[in-house]
């Protein structure tokens, strides 16, 4: 390769580097401070990838999403508690649960004192990130489109929760 296609290269590379980032989604570089925040469980990123699965470990560790009607906790519809994948807090009660037609598990109310609020200003929008309180995992976002009472739709990715049926 002559040098000069090469230095081309090189700046170009770079100079695309340097403006990611830039445009690096909030969420990334939250994600980094946010390491830094104290929460009752916590783990290193190695080990939370050796405790859950793939789909799991993407959206509690790194804000992913999973695809719409992916999730059979979408179609659960007996009594019990929806808890945190990542540390079995305790989130959502099925009695909250309602289908809000997105293709994700939607509530109108989370189990107090189960959740946190971070603001999310990724893809240009201004959105209100929805985590566990006890391991800070992601579980998705909250909307002000719900049903009453509340008025909120709090659209989790089932794959951060887990389902335990009621035995009553």
């Amino acid at each position: 390769m002559n040098p000069k296609r090469r230095y081309f290269l090189l700046a170009g590379a770079s100079t695309a580097f340097l403006s990611l980032s830039v445009l690096i989604p909030s969420t990334i570089r939250n994600s980094q401070a946010e390491t830094m925040e104290k929460f009752e469980i916590t783990h290193t990123d190695a080990e939370w990838r050796r405790l859950l699965d793939q789909r799991s470990y993407n959206v509690l560790r790194h804000e992913g999403t999973e695809p719409p009607f992916s999730s059979p906790l979408n179609d659960e519809h007996r009594s019990g508690i929806f808890s945190c994948a990542g540390c079995a807090q305790q989130l959502f009660s099925s009695k909250t649960k309602f289908d809000s037609h997105t293709g994700w598990p939607s509530f109108w109310q989370p189990l107090n004192g189960a959740i946190i609020n971070k603001t999310d200003s990724t893809f240009g929008m201004n959105r209100t990130e929805v985590r566990c309180h006890r391991c800070g995992g992601h579980l998705g976002h909250v909307f002000e489109d719900g049903p009453k009472p509340t008025g909120l739709r709090y659209c989790m990715n089932g794959a951060a929760m887990v389902f335990s049926a009621s035995t009553t």
